[in-house]
Parts: structure tokens; C-alpha cells; sequence
């Protein structure tokens, strides 16, 4: 008697505890909404992109928005261009996980982008190594408006050599290249394998690890191994006519920007101490083979446990100093941002149609039209 009390009223408070967080679920997603609604007259109104729900690129409206003010600790940058990333089609369209940090309901925040470079037209009082009129690229947000606010150590001056189309291209892409190919542990000599090489962040990684002395191979299609051979890389594998996994390279380290292979395919090409650098999953947002390649990821984290070489993965962050390092590198010409297609910030949702279709070489890079800065 005593335990069939103890599973009825433990019945009873897993039963009271799911309606419990139903009810807060509910409250949170009848809560969750942003200032869209807000009919505020704008003091000094900057041209703008903006999301007030969930969907697809046709959310994406051109606006006036109030001119962001910076704080002590931040700087005031007139942007010049700004550039798509992988995050930026997911957040438009509002995925159910992904919500859980947006908004249950609506966007909370409604503007998008990270990548940015322009001229500083006002410091913080405790900013220290910019001034007024430096050009300089790095990361803020939301940087798709002809005004972006970012903090000190997520910018770095703008090399001379370099436009501002390229700088803007850089940082998100760069730091997923770079801090991936870390993650490898790569040294000169090593060879190195790029799976999906001509992407935005692809382009990057075939360019820094040949500045780290590898010697790199890169997988495309057929129509973008010229852009692979431009880039630096020694050996180029069309994908649609041969699978490196089934070939007779091995491979210190495989930088996988796709996942398209399974454990023990990728594991035959790596050396005994090999690593592979889970870096993405092919493509823009969450296309059709989006899910089955992350349940594949997280197979493959458990099932690495169990062997010699070595499956990492990794989160993008932000860090001065390897801006400073990707800027080097584009000074020195080791490194030169890959744009496959540029439009204007009233263009941003044709910009953004074409991005999700998985298809770009390099990035797709939105500027600034004249008139407008001209204000």
C-alpha cells in the first residue's frame, strides 16, 4: 500500500510539474514580441534592415530605425559594407530550438548581422585606440544598417591594401577558419583536407592553412576548382566525381566544413594521430539535410571517445587578437576575401534568397548606398 501511494502521488507531481511548465510556456510565448509595434517619432532616423517575425527572406524590410547611440565602452562606426553569415538565415526564420534564445513568438531583437567594416564617427569615453575617422572592420551588431555600435576589441584598423567590401567580409568566416584549423593543432607540413572549400568560410581556411605552411587539398564541384587552385591549394577533389574518403591521401588534419561522411569513411583517411574539425554542416540556415547532419555530429562525438584520432568541435568567439592576426594576413596578401556577389542594403532580401541557396563562392557582401551615407 505504501509504495502504490508513493507512484500515485509521484504520478501527481510529474503530471502537476508538466503543467506547470506548459503554462509558463505559454506565458512566455504570448509574452515574447520586440518594439516593431512601437509608433515613436524618430529623433535621428538611419536606413535600416529589420525582421518583425519569423519567415523567409521576405520579413527582411528596409526601414528607418533611430541611429544607435554608443556607450563608454563602445564605438560608433559608419558602416561601409556588411556581410551575411551562416546564423543569420536560422535567426530570420526562427527555428524552434533557436528560439528558445530569440523569442518564442516574435524576434526580441530585430536587426541582423556581425560582420561590418566603415569609419569610427564617435568613441566612449573609455575607448582608447580609436578616434574619429579611422577605417576599421571587425564585429557589432546589428551591423546590416548604415550605422553599427561595437565594442573596442572587436574591431581593428582597416589595412590600406584592402577595400572595404573585403574587410567586411572577414570576421565571422575568418574566426571559424582560424580557431578551427587551431583546433586541429595544424604545423607545417601537415596535410590538410578542406571539405566544402568554397564557401565563406572555406575560402578562408584553404588560404590560412597554406599560410601555416600545410599542404592542402580542397573538395568542390567541378565548376569552382579554378577558384580552389587561385586560392593556394595543392590538390583539388571534384566531389561529384570522386569521394576522398574512398581515395589513398591520408590526412593530419580534415577541416569538414559539410558532414556529408560518415565516422569510419572519414576515419580511414586520417593518419593515426589525425584530427578532424567539425566545422559546419554545408550551406546557408537549416536546409533539408540540415537535422540528419547534426544527429550525425553528435554520433560522431560520442563514437570518438572510443578511438585514437581525434573528433573535435568547436564555437566561433570573438577575440582581438586573432582580428588582428586575419588583418595581417590580408597586409602581407597571404589572405584575400573571396566575394561571390555584392548588393546594396535595400537589396538585402534578394541578398539573402540568393545566400540560402547554398551556392555561393566565397561570401555575399551587402554595402551601403551612396545616397544614403551622403545624409
Amino acid at each position: 500500500m505504501k509504495l502504490k501511494r508513493i507512484l500515485k502521488w509521484s504520478v501527481r507531481a510529474i503530471l502537476f510539474a508538466l503543467i506547470l511548465a506548459f503554462l509558463a510556456g505559454f506565458v512566455a510565448y504570448w509574452r515574447s514580441t520586440n518594439d516593431c509595434d512601437r509608433k515613436t517619432a524618430l529623433v535621428n532616423p538611419i536606413k535600416a534592415i529589420r525582421f518583425c517575425e519569423y519567415g523567409s527572406p521576405d520579413v527582411l524590410k528596409f526601414e528607418d530605425v533611430e541611429k544607435p547611440v554608443p556607450n563608454d565602452d563602445q564605438v560608433l562606426i559608419r558602416v561601409r559594407a556588411a556581410s551575411l553569415n551562416f546564423i543569420d538565415p536560422g535567426l530570420m526564420r526562427g527555428p524552434w530550438p533557436l528560439r528558445l534564445m530569440s523569442g518564442l513568438r516574435k524576434p526580441e531583437k530585430t536587426g541582423l548581422g556581425n560582420d561590418m567594416a566603415g569609419t569610427v564617427e564617435v568613441v566612449g569615453k573609455n575607448v582608447t585606440l580609436f578616434k574619429a575617422g579611422d577605417e576599421v572592420f571587425g564585429v557589432g551588431r546589428p551591423t546590416l544598417a548604415e550605422y553599427a555600435c561595437a565594442r573596442e576589441r572587436g574591431l581593428v584598423i582597416k589595412p590600406a591594401n584592402v577595400t572595404f567590401e573585403q574587410a567586411g567580409a572577414v570576421a565571422w568566416a575568418g574566426f571559424t577558419a582560424l580557431q578551427g584549423l587551431r583546433q586541429g593543432n595544424i604545423r607545417p607540413g601537415q596535410k590538410v583536407l578542406i571539405n566544402g572549400a568554397t564557401g565563406g568560410v572555406g575560402t578562408f581556411a584553404v588560404q590560412i592553412a597554406k599560410s601555416f605552411g600545410a599542404e592542402v587539398t580542397g573538395v568542390c564541384s567541378t565548376g569552382k576548382m579554378d577558384l580552389v587552385r587561385s586560392l593556394g591549394a595543392d590538390h583539388v577533389i571534384d566531389y561529384t566525381k570522386e569521394d576522398f574518403t574512398k581515395g589513398d591521401r591520408r590526412y593530419d588534419v580534415i577541416f569538414d566544413n559539410v558532414n556529408n561522411h560518415s565516422f569510419s569513411d572519414r576515419r580511414r583517411v586520417l593518419t593515426p594521430n589525425g584530427v578532424c574539425v567539425i566545422a559546419g554542416i554545408g550551406g546557408a540556415g537549416l536546409h533539408p539535410e540540415a537535422w540528419e547532419r547534426i544527429v550525425g555530429i553528435l554520433k560522431t562525438k560520442l563514437l570518438s571517445r572510443f578511438v585514437r584520432q581525434k573528433f573535435v568541435g568547436y564555437g566561433t568567439t570573438t577575440k582581438k587578437e586573432d582580428l588582428k592576426l586575419l588583418s595581417d594576413l590580408m597586409e602581407t596578401g597571404k589572405v584575400t576575401p573571396v566575394i561571390d556577389r555584392t548588393y546594396k542594403l535595400s537589396e538585402t532580401a534578394e541578398a539573402m534568397r540568393y545566400f540560402e541557396e547554398g551556392h555561393a563562392r566565397g561570401k555575399v557582401v551587402i554595402t551601403m548606398e551612396q545616397g544614403e551615407q551622403a545624409r
